[in-house]
């Protein structure tokens, strides 16, 4: 059985969960969301780079994550059309499903990111909020031109996308995902089920 995954990986560094482990380089854009972006990058770099043991930087990604990304939003984008039919039960679970995959893909790589870099170029305005690009390097790869979207939510900016060299992960997981649940006969429950897997396999 295949397992669709959380904003699966473009795949290693383009992923949300990959992309999300980053080093925080010298801000070029003055917007807020370009500082909101440095300052997680800085935190984050401050975890992967600090004595802590591996899981103490898993909890402290789980709590940059949940401060910083809009999973909740994420997830019902990514449910798409077949939020709708969901009954309220699969709804919940659904959500608290996908956080724990997002959870789990970031903090698995807690030791693969070291030396990994962002420089911040342009924050342009878009319908749904602010989209910043950034240039991602790691040692011995080639550049990753990777933009941010950012939009306040509840008040406070959250990031509610990742664009990888031009594609929405956000998506590319909601196409996924209805092709899943569509080769199910429309049934959530099978991409429930399919995520409790995952967790399963990974928890």
């Amino acid at each position: 059985m295949t397992v669709p995954c959380p904003l699966p990986t473009r795949r290693a560094v383009l992923a949300l969960p990959a992309a999300l482990v980053l080093a925080a380089g010298p801000a070029r854009a003055a917007t807020a969301p370009a500082a909101f972006i440095r300052a997680t990058g800085e935190a984050l770099v401050k975890v992967l780079n600090g004595p802590d043991p591996e899981a103490e930087k898993s909890a402290a990604l789980q709590r940059i994550i949940d401060a910083r990304v809009d999973v909740a939003g994420i997830a019902r984008f990514c449910l798409g059309r077949f939020w709708r039919v969901a009954t309220p039960a699969e709804r919940t679970e659904y959500e608290k499903l996908f956080r724990r995959v997002l959870v789990l893909n970031v903090t698995a790589k807690v030791g693969a990111y070291k030396g990994v870099a962002f420089a911040i170029g342009r924050a342009v305005p878009r319908a749904e909020g602010t989209m910043v690009a950034t240039t991602v390097t790691r040692p011995g790869q080639a550049p990753a031109e990777v933009d941010w979207l950012v939009k306040p939510v509840d008040g406070r900016d959250r990031i509610i996308d990742v664009v990888a060299e031009g594609t929405s992960l956000r998506v590319t997981q909601r196409s996924d995902y209805a092709s899943y649940i569509s080769r199910h006969g429309g049934d959530v429950g099978a991409l429930i089920a399919a995520l409790r897997h995952q967790v399963g396999r990974t928890g």
